[in-house]
């Protein structure tokens, strides 16, 4: 199965980063503005966009280590599907290691996904780092699918 597979540096420590991963207003702070749920491990935290929207369930959370979701509404390329968030420290940068994997196979859809998991994270490297992330509905708009 492929998988969307992204890595970023942030000068911001690994708690930070965890912070902005694991609440409410962290995720809507440089994802969506239009996030709600309960964040905690077994919780599932609801997200919105233009579009349409989906839901994660939290599987695992280790503070400033690792994050694990579980996709369990949404689209159908997406159902069943896990992001996950790895953070290590290295040197002066915290590196955030994404995945969103399980994809049974490298659709069209997939392809925007990693172009706009890139513009996220890229947004949370830019909200721990300056305070202010671009969120959907401000976030870089790519296609007819947002």
């Amino acid at each position: 199965m492929p998988d969307i597979l992204h890595r970023i540096g942030v000068t911001s420590s690994p708690d930070a980063v965890y912070t902005a991963l694991t609440t409410v207003d962290g995720l809507a702070n440089w994802w969506t503005q239009d996030t709600e749920g309960d964040p905690r491990v077994g919780g599932v935290i609801k997200f919105r966009f233009v579009p349409g929207g989906f839901d994660m369930k939290v599987l695992e959370a280790q503070p400033a280590e690792r994050l694990v979701w579980e996709v369990v509404d949404g689209p159908e390329e997406w159902i069943g599907t896990h992001v996950r968030f790895e953070l290590k420290q290295e040197d002066d940068f915290t590196i955030v290691l994404f995945r969103h994997e399980g994809w049974k196979e490298p659709v069209e859809f997939m392809y925007h996904c990693s172009t706009k998991w890139a513009t996220y994270l890229m947004s949370l490297k830019k909200l721990v780092e300056t305070g202010k992330g671009e969120p959907a509905p401000d976030d870089v708009q790519i296609s007819n699918w947002h």
